[in-house]
Protein backbone atom coordinates (compact mmCIF):
# COMPACT_ATOMS: atom_id res chain seq x y z
CA UNK A 1 0.00 0.00 0.00
CA UNK A 2 1.66 3.56 -0.55
CA UNK A 3 1.06 6.22 1.88
CA UNK A 4 -1.11 8.55 -0.59
CA UNK A 5 -3.87 5.09 -0.24
CA UNK A 6 -3.39 5.10 3.29
CA UNK A 7 -6.25 7.95 4.00
CA UNK A 8 -9.31 9.42 2.24
CA UNK A 9 -7.89 13.10 1.19
CA UNK A 10 -4.37 12.32 1.98
CA UNK A 11 -3.44 15.36 0.51
CA UNK A 12 -5.73 17.21 3.11
CA UNK A 13 -4.39 15.03 5.63
CA UNK A 14 -0.58 15.80 5.15
CA UNK A 15 -1.44 19.60 5.33
CA UNK A 16 -3.20 19.06 8.42
CA UNK A 17 0.45 17.59 10.29
CA UNK A 18 1.91 20.00 8.08
CA UNK A 19 0.11 22.59 9.88
CA UNK A 20 0.72 20.90 13.25
CA UNK A 21 4.09 20.78 12.88
CA UNK A 22 4.72 24.50 12.03
CA UNK A 23 2.12 25.67 15.45
CA UNK A 24 4.73 23.65 17.16
CA UNK A 25 7.63 25.39 15.89
CA UNK A 26 6.38 28.29 16.59
CA UNK A 27 5.23 27.82 19.97
CA UNK A 28 8.63 26.21 20.81
CA UNK A 29 10.32 29.69 19.43
CA UNK A 30 7.98 31.61 21.46
CA UNK A 31 7.83 29.71 25.10
CA UNK A 32 11.44 28.34 25.51
CA UNK A 33 13.27 30.40 22.44
CA UNK A 34 17.02 28.88 21.85
CA UNK A 35 18.12 25.78 22.99
CA UNK A 36 21.88 25.37 23.14
CA UNK A 37 23.34 22.00 23.78
CA UNK A 38 23.40 20.97 27.30
CA UNK A 39 21.08 23.81 28.73
CA UNK A 40 18.24 24.19 30.88
CA UNK A 41 16.41 25.65 27.38
CA UNK A 42 17.17 22.25 25.78
CA UNK A 43 16.26 20.26 28.50
CA UNK A 44 13.11 21.28 28.79
CA UNK A 45 12.11 21.09 24.81
CA UNK A 46 12.91 17.81 25.12
CA UNK A 47 10.76 17.33 27.77
CA UNK A 48 7.89 18.97 26.11
CA UNK A 49 8.41 16.75 22.74
CA UNK A 50 8.73 13.77 25.53
CA UNK A 51 4.72 14.65 26.28
CA UNK A 52 3.87 15.09 22.53
CA UNK A 53 5.02 11.87 21.95
CA UNK A 54 3.39 10.68 24.53
CA UNK A 55 0.05 10.96 22.59
CA UNK A 56 1.68 8.94 19.54
CA UNK A 57 4.25 5.81 20.43
CA UNK A 58 3.81 2.93 22.25
CA UNK A 59 6.83 3.80 23.91
CA UNK A 60 8.78 6.96 24.69
CA UNK A 61 12.39 7.57 26.50
CA UNK A 62 14.17 10.05 27.23
CA UNK A 63 18.14 9.35 27.39
CA UNK A 64 20.33 11.41 29.27
CA UNK A 65 24.17 11.23 28.19
CA UNK A 66 26.72 14.04 29.38
CA UNK A 67 28.82 16.10 26.45
CA UNK A 68 31.17 18.81 26.61
CA UNK A 69 28.57 21.86 24.79
CA UNK A 70 31.03 24.17 23.53
CA UNK A 71 34.20 21.85 22.96
CA UNK A 72 33.31 21.31 19.31
CA UNK A 73 32.69 25.30 17.80
CA UNK A 74 35.47 26.31 19.91
CA UNK A 75 37.94 24.27 17.54
CA UNK A 76 37.90 27.91 15.46
CA UNK A 77 39.12 30.20 18.65
CA UNK A 78 41.71 27.31 19.61
CA UNK A 79 42.68 28.07 15.94
CA UNK A 80 42.91 31.78 16.23
CA UNK A 81 43.95 31.67 19.30
CA UNK A 82 47.11 29.60 18.54
CA UNK A 83 47.57 31.25 15.02
CA UNK A 84 48.00 34.81 16.49
CA UNK A 85 50.55 33.37 19.42
CA UNK A 86 52.33 31.54 16.26
CA UNK A 87 53.26 34.66 14.65
CA UNK A 88 54.45 36.78 17.31
CA UNK A 89 56.60 33.48 18.50
CA UNK A 90 58.11 33.76 15.12
CA UNK A 91 58.55 38.03 15.02
CA UNK A 92 60.08 37.57 18.50
CA UNK A 93 62.21 34.83 17.47
CA UNK A 94 62.91 37.08 14.50
CA UNK A 95 63.44 40.42 16.37
CA UNK A 96 65.92 38.69 19.61
CA UNK A 97 67.23 35.12 17.28
CA UNK A 98 65.75 32.75 19.23
CA UNK A 99 65.02 30.03 17.22
CA UNK A 100 63.58 28.00 19.30
CA UNK A 101 60.36 30.24 19.59
CA UNK A 102 60.42 29.38 15.89
CA UNK A 103 59.64 26.11 16.80
CA UNK A 104 57.20 27.07 18.94
CA UNK A 105 55.12 28.86 16.44
CA UNK A 106 55.23 25.38 14.29
CA UNK A 107 54.31 23.44 16.73
CA UNK A 108 51.75 25.99 17.43
CA UNK A 109 50.03 25.89 14.17
CA UNK A 110 50.28 22.02 14.20
CA UNK A 111 48.22 21.31 16.72
CA UNK A 112 45.28 24.06 15.70
CA UNK A 113 45.03 22.36 12.15
CA UNK A 114 45.24 18.94 13.93
CA UNK A 115 41.95 20.27 15.95
CA UNK A 116 40.59 21.28 12.99
CA UNK A 117 40.54 17.98 11.53
CA UNK A 118 39.79 15.70 14.24
CA UNK A 119 36.99 18.09 15.89
CA UNK A 120 35.47 19.71 12.35
CA UNK A 121 36.61 17.19 9.68
CA UNK A 122 36.47 13.72 11.51
CA UNK A 123 33.91 15.20 14.37
CA UNK A 124 35.95 13.50 17.25
CA UNK A 125 35.96 14.78 21.05
CA UNK A 126 39.60 15.42 20.28
CA UNK A 127 40.09 17.93 23.39
CA UNK A 128 36.27 18.25 24.54
CA UNK A 129 37.63 16.57 28.40
CA UNK A 130 39.15 19.95 28.49
CA UNK A 131 35.49 21.92 29.10
CA UNK A 132 33.15 22.12 31.13
CA UNK A 133 30.55 18.94 31.03
CA UNK A 134 27.00 19.15 30.93
CA UNK A 135 24.07 16.82 30.18
CA UNK A 136 21.98 16.39 27.08
CA UNK A 137 19.07 14.28 26.01
CA UNK A 138 17.61 12.13 23.33
CA UNK A 139 13.92 11.63 23.41
CA UNK A 140 12.75 8.05 21.33
CA UNK A 141 9.28 7.45 20.63
CA UNK A 142 8.76 4.21 19.34
CA UNK A 143 5.60 2.14 17.24
CA UNK A 144 5.70 -1.15 17.79
CA UNK A 145 5.01 -3.77 15.22
CA UNK A 146 1.54 -5.12 15.60
CA UNK A 147 3.86 -8.96 14.91
CA UNK A 148 6.64 -10.20 14.44
CA UNK A 149 9.16 -7.41 13.92
CA UNK A 150 11.18 -8.13 11.00
CA UNK A 151 12.68 -4.10 9.94
CA UNK A 152 13.03 -1.01 11.95
CA UNK A 153 12.91 2.45 9.87
CA UNK A 154 13.94 5.59 12.43
CA UNK A 155 12.93 9.25 11.43
CA UNK A 156 15.32 11.74 13.74
CA UNK A 157 15.52 15.80 13.60
CA UNK A 158 17.44 17.28 16.68
CA UNK A 159 15.97 20.07 18.71
CA UNK A 160 19.44 21.77 19.54
CA UNK A 161 20.04 25.06 18.13
CA UNK A 162 23.46 26.64 16.99
CA UNK A 163 25.02 29.47 18.23
CA UNK A 164 25.31 32.47 15.34
CA UNK A 165 27.55 32.42 12.95
CA UNK A 166 28.99 36.18 12.57
CA UNK A 167 30.06 36.05 9.12
CA UNK A 168 26.73 34.50 7.87
CA UNK A 169 24.71 36.95 9.84
CA UNK A 170 26.68 40.41 8.39
CA UNK A 171 27.07 39.46 4.75
CA UNK A 172 25.95 35.60 3.64
CA UNK A 173 27.26 32.87 2.06
CA UNK A 174 30.36 35.25 0.42
CA UNK A 175 31.54 36.93 4.00
CA UNK A 176 31.50 33.64 4.74
CA UNK A 177 33.44 31.56 2.80
CA UNK A 178 35.98 34.71 2.09
CA UNK A 179 36.27 34.97 5.70
CA UNK A 180 36.78 31.00 5.99
CA UNK A 181 39.29 30.82 3.39
CA UNK A 182 41.21 33.36 4.86
CA UNK A 183 41.40 31.93 8.31
CA UNK A 184 42.14 28.48 7.44
CA UNK A 185 44.64 29.87 4.50
CA UNK A 186 46.30 31.89 7.04
CA UNK A 187 46.89 29.20 9.52
CA UNK A 188 48.59 27.00 7.10
CA UNK A 189 50.58 29.33 5.49
CA UNK A 190 52.22 30.52 9.07
CA UNK A 191 52.84 27.17 9.40
CA UNK A 192 54.93 26.63 6.19
CA UNK A 193 56.54 30.03 6.54
CA UNK A 194 58.18 29.30 9.71
CA UNK A 195 58.98 25.50 8.82
CA UNK A 196 60.99 27.35 5.02
CA UNK A 197 62.28 29.78 7.62
CA UNK A 198 63.54 27.62 10.26
CA UNK A 199 64.74 25.06 8.06
CA UNK A 200 66.56 27.34 5.82
CA UNK A 201 64.03 26.04 3.01
CA UNK A 202 64.96 29.56 0.18
CA UNK A 203 68.67 30.68 0.25
CA UNK A 204 69.47 33.44 2.75
CA UNK A 205 68.44 36.89 1.82
CA UNK A 206 67.00 40.36 3.08
CA UNK A 207 64.91 40.12 0.42
CA UNK A 208 63.31 36.80 1.48
CA UNK A 209 63.36 37.71 4.71
CA UNK A 210 61.34 40.72 4.22
CA UNK A 211 58.62 39.07 2.04
CA UNK A 212 58.32 36.72 4.64
CA UNK A 213 58.25 39.13 7.29
CA UNK A 214 55.77 40.96 5.77
CA UNK A 215 53.55 38.04 4.52
CA UNK A 216 53.42 36.20 8.18
CA UNK A 217 52.00 39.39 9.53
CA UNK A 218 49.44 39.66 6.55
CA UNK A 219 48.18 36.09 7.69
CA UNK A 220 48.41 37.23 11.31
CA UNK A 221 44.58 38.68 11.12
CA UNK A 222 43.26 35.27 10.55
CA UNK A 223 43.54 34.59 13.41
CA UNK A 224 41.24 37.61 15.12
CA UNK A 225 39.18 36.31 12.07
CA UNK A 226 38.84 32.76 13.25
CA UNK A 227 38.32 34.28 16.95
CA UNK A 228 35.11 36.18 15.48
CA UNK A 229 33.76 33.52 13.77
CA UNK A 230 30.83 32.02 16.65
CA UNK A 231 29.09 34.23 18.93
CA UNK A 232 28.55 31.80 21.88
CA UNK A 233 26.88 35.16 23.47
CA UNK A 234 24.03 34.47 21.25
CA UNK A 235 22.10 31.24 20.49
CA UNK A 236 19.70 31.04 17.80
CA UNK A 237 16.01 30.11 17.45
CA UNK A 238 16.51 27.39 15.33
CA UNK A 239 13.12 27.11 13.81
CA UNK A 240 14.06 25.57 10.76
CA UNK A 241 17.46 24.41 11.76
CA UNK A 242 16.28 21.73 13.03
CA UNK A 243 12.76 21.89 15.09
CA UNK A 244 11.18 20.92 11.56
CA UNK A 245 12.87 17.99 11.57
CA UNK A 246 12.46 17.03 15.47
CA UNK A 247 8.21 18.18 15.01
CA UNK A 248 8.51 16.56 11.78
CA UNK A 249 9.35 13.20 12.71
CA UNK A 250 7.21 13.39 15.59
CA UNK A 251 4.22 14.00 13.02
CA UNK A 252 4.75 10.91 11.19
CA UNK A 253 4.22 9.05 14.49
CA UNK A 254 0.94 11.42 14.97
CA UNK A 255 -0.30 10.48 11.20
CA UNK A 256 -0.19 6.71 11.93
CA UNK A 257 -1.46 7.05 15.19
CA UNK A 258 -5.21 9.35 14.51
CA UNK A 259 -5.63 7.17 11.08
CA UNK A 260 -5.34 3.95 13.43
CA UNK A 261 -2.60 2.60 11.34
CA UNK A 262 -0.15 -0.22 12.34
CA UNK A 263 2.84 -2.16 10.44
CA UNK A 264 2.66 -5.80 11.46
CA UNK A 265 6.44 -6.35 10.69
CA UNK A 266 7.84 -2.77 10.81
CA UNK A 267 9.07 -0.90 13.74
CA UNK A 268 8.56 3.04 13.56
CA UNK A 269 10.53 4.80 15.69
CA UNK A 270 11.26 8.91 16.41
CA UNK A 271 14.26 10.66 17.64
CA UNK A 272 14.88 13.93 18.51
CA UNK A 273 17.92 14.30 19.09
CA UNK A 274 20.43 16.24 21.23
CA UNK A 275 23.04 18.38 21.23
CA UNK A 276 23.30 17.66 17.28
CA UNK A 277 25.37 21.22 16.65
CA UNK A 278 27.59 20.06 19.55
CA UNK A 279 29.58 17.96 16.87
CA UNK A 280 26.50 15.21 16.77
CA UNK A 281 27.00 14.42 19.77
CA UNK A 282 23.18 13.32 20.15
CA UNK A 283 23.36 10.90 17.90
CA UNK A 284 26.47 9.80 18.60
CA UNK A 285 25.33 8.97 21.96
CA UNK A 286 22.27 6.64 20.76
CA UNK A 287 24.52 4.72 18.68
CA UNK A 288 26.34 4.01 21.66
CA UNK A 289 23.14 3.09 23.63
CA UNK A 290 21.41 1.00 21.14
CA UNK A 291 24.45 -0.19 19.40
CA UNK A 292 23.40 -3.98 19.92
CA UNK A 293 19.54 -3.35 19.42
CA UNK A 294 20.35 -2.17 16.24
CA UNK A 295 21.97 -5.06 15.03
CA UNK A 296 18.30 -7.32 15.49
CA UNK A 297 16.90 -6.39 12.61
CA UNK A 298 17.47 -4.73 9.35
CA UNK A 299 17.56 -0.75 9.66
CA UNK A 300 17.56 2.60 8.00
CA UNK A 301 18.29 5.72 9.37
CA UNK A 302 16.02 9.13 7.96
CA UNK A 303 17.82 12.29 9.16
CA UNK A 304 14.73 15.13 8.47
CA UNK A 305 16.63 18.75 8.40
CA UNK A 306 15.72 21.93 7.64
CA UNK A 307 12.84 21.59 5.49
CA UNK A 308 12.65 25.44 4.06
CA UNK A 309 13.68 25.86 0.60
CA UNK A 310 11.44 24.14 -1.63
CA UNK A 311 13.74 24.49 -4.91
CA UNK A 312 16.58 22.79 -2.79
CA UNK A 313 15.23 19.83 -1.63
CA UNK A 314 17.69 17.18 -2.03
CA UNK A 315 18.83 14.15 -0.53
CA UNK A 316 22.52 13.67 0.86
CA UNK A 317 24.25 11.05 -0.57
CA UNK A 318 27.40 12.35 1.18
CA UNK A 319 27.98 13.62 4.51
CA UNK A 320 30.29 15.26 7.26
CA UNK A 321 32.35 17.35 4.65
CA UNK A 322 31.38 14.87 2.01
CA UNK A 323 33.76 12.35 3.31
CA UNK A 324 31.16 10.12 4.64
CA UNK A 325 29.35 7.96 1.74
CA UNK A 326 25.70 7.40 3.11
CA UNK A 327 23.85 3.36 2.38
CA UNK A 328 23.06 3.26 -1.10
CA UNK A 329 19.72 1.72 -0.16
CA UNK A 330 18.84 4.49 1.93
CA UNK A 331 19.30 7.14 -0.35
CA UNK A 332 17.73 5.27 -3.36
CA UNK A 333 14.38 4.62 -0.29
CA UNK A 334 14.19 8.66 -0.68
CA UNK A 335 14.27 9.02 -4.55
CA UNK A 336 11.71 6.53 -5.01
CA UNK A 337 9.71 7.93 -1.97
CA UNK A 338 10.44 11.60 -4.25
CA UNK A 339 9.42 10.27 -7.32
CA UNK A 340 5.98 9.17 -5.66
CA UNK A 341 5.62 12.48 -4.40
CA UNK A 342 6.07 13.85 -7.90
CA UNK A 343 9.70 15.13 -7.87
CA UNK A 344 13.05 13.82 -9.24
CA UNK A 345 14.95 14.57 -6.20
CA UNK A 346 18.79 15.32 -6.72
CA UNK A 347 21.57 14.24 -4.45
CA UNK A 348 23.63 16.10 -3.18
CA UNK A 349 26.16 16.32 -0.23
CA UNK A 350 26.36 17.92 3.09
CA UNK A 351 29.34 20.79 1.65
CA UNK A 352 30.50 21.97 4.96
CA UNK A 353 29.64 20.58 8.39
CA UNK A 354 27.78 17.28 9.16
CA UNK A 355 24.20 15.90 9.85
CA UNK A 356 22.85 13.69 12.58
CA UNK A 357 22.68 10.48 9.83
CA UNK A 358 26.91 10.65 9.15
CA UNK A 359 27.28 9.72 12.93
CA UNK A 360 24.71 6.95 12.21
CA UNK A 361 26.33 5.78 8.97
CA UNK A 362 29.91 5.52 10.78
CA UNK A 363 28.03 3.33 13.25
CA UNK A 364 26.83 0.99 11.14
CA UNK A 365 23.49 0.95 10.34
CA UNK A 366 22.15 2.54 6.86
CA UNK A 367 21.41 6.54 7.15
CA UNK A 368 20.33 9.04 4.85
CA UNK A 369 19.10 12.79 5.26
CA UNK A 370 16.45 14.18 3.47
CA UNK A 371 17.23 17.90 3.83
CA UNK A 372 15.82 21.26 2.25
CA UNK A 373 18.20 24.30 2.26
CA UNK A 374 20.29 26.25 0.09
CA UNK A 375 23.27 24.84 0.24
CA UNK A 376 24.95 28.68 0.06
CA UNK A 377 24.15 28.52 2.72
CA UNK A 378 21.61 30.87 3.34
CA UNK A 379 21.33 33.71 4.90
CA UNK A 380 19.14 32.53 7.49
CA UNK A 381 21.39 29.57 8.70
CA UNK A 382 22.51 29.68 11.59
CA UNK A 383 21.80 33.48 12.66
CA UNK A 384 18.95 35.13 14.37
CA UNK A 385 16.93 35.01 11.08
CA UNK A 386 16.06 31.33 11.89
CA UNK A 387 12.89 32.38 13.46
CA UNK A 388 9.26 30.58 13.73
CA UNK A 389 8.16 33.74 11.26
CA UNK A 390 10.74 32.73 8.49
CA UNK A 391 9.46 29.13 7.91
CA UNK A 392 7.96 27.86 4.47
CA UNK A 393 4.92 25.32 4.68
CA UNK A 394 4.94 24.21 1.27
CA UNK A 395 8.77 22.89 2.25
CA UNK A 396 7.48 21.58 5.34
CA UNK A 397 4.67 20.10 3.48
CA UNK A 398 6.31 18.33 0.92
CA UNK A 399 9.20 16.92 2.99
CA UNK A 400 6.53 15.03 5.01
CA UNK A 401 4.23 13.86 2.21
CA UNK A 402 7.88 12.29 1.05
CA UNK A 403 9.20 10.98 4.83
CA UNK A 404 5.51 9.56 4.58
CA UNK A 405 6.17 7.81 1.24
CA UNK A 406 9.35 6.01 2.02
CA UNK A 407 8.11 4.73 5.65
CA UNK A 408 5.33 2.72 2.69
CA UNK A 409 7.41 1.81 0.59
CA UNK A 410 10.12 0.74 3.12
CA UNK A 411 7.07 -1.68 5.26
CA UNK A 412 5.85 -2.96 1.84
CA UNK A 413 9.30 -3.75 0.80
CA UNK A 414 12.05 -3.89 3.36
CA UNK A 415 15.51 -3.22 3.25
CA UNK A 416 17.01 -3.80 -0.39
CA UNK A 417 20.15 -2.80 -1.55
CA UNK A 418 18.67 -0.66 -4.44
CA UNK A 419 15.26 0.56 -4.28
CA UNK A 420 15.72 1.99 -8.24
CA UNK A 421 16.94 -0.99 -9.89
Amino acid sequence: MKASESVKNYAASVRMYTNYTVREIKKMCKEIGPRPAGSESEKKAQEYITEQMKTCADEVTIEPFELSPKAFMSFIKICGTFLIFAVIFSIISGIADIPALQYVSIALTAVAFVCLVMEFLMYKPFYDKLFPKATSHNVVGVKKATGELKQRIIFSGHVDSSFEWTYTHLGGAVLLYICGIYAVVSLVGVCLINVFDAFNVFADGTTIDTVLFWAQLGLAPGGIVAWCFVNFKLCVEGANDNLTGAFGSIAILKYLKDNDISFEHTEVVAISAGSEESGLRGSKAYMKAHKDELKDVPTVFIGLETFRDYEDIAIYERDMTGTVKMDKGAYTLMKKAGLEAGLDLPYSSVYMGASDAAAVQQAGTPAVTLAAMNPGPPRYYHTRGDVGDNMIPKTVEKCLEIALNALFIYDEEGYKKDYMA
